[in-house]
């Protein structure tokens, strides 16, 4: 995984966290899920006022991505 975004800046822990330079698959949706998920780690990261609490939100957030990626990249089971 890369350290610095496509245009170049360094990647936010947001970005880093929930690996937005991989999507091998080029999907559209991953790439809008990862992000908005992005943007609210470092969001909740800037304005997090327990450090607990932050850090089980991050923890959440990560999650969130993992499982939101799968839901619209994991195809349908087909009937056996």
């Amino acid at each position: 995984m890369t350290t610095e975004n496509t245009d170049g800046r360094a990647l936010t822990e947001g970005e880093h966290l929930v690996g937005v330079s991989f999507n091998p698959g080029r999907h559209k949706q991953v790439d809008e899920i990862k992000k908005v998920v992005a943007h609210l780690i470092d969001y909740v990261r800037a304005h997090g006022k327990d450090g607990r609490c932050t850090s089980i939100c991050v923890h959440q957030l990560e999650d969130a991505a993992m499982w939101g990626v799968k839901s619209v990249t994991k195809p349908p089971r087909k009937d056996p």
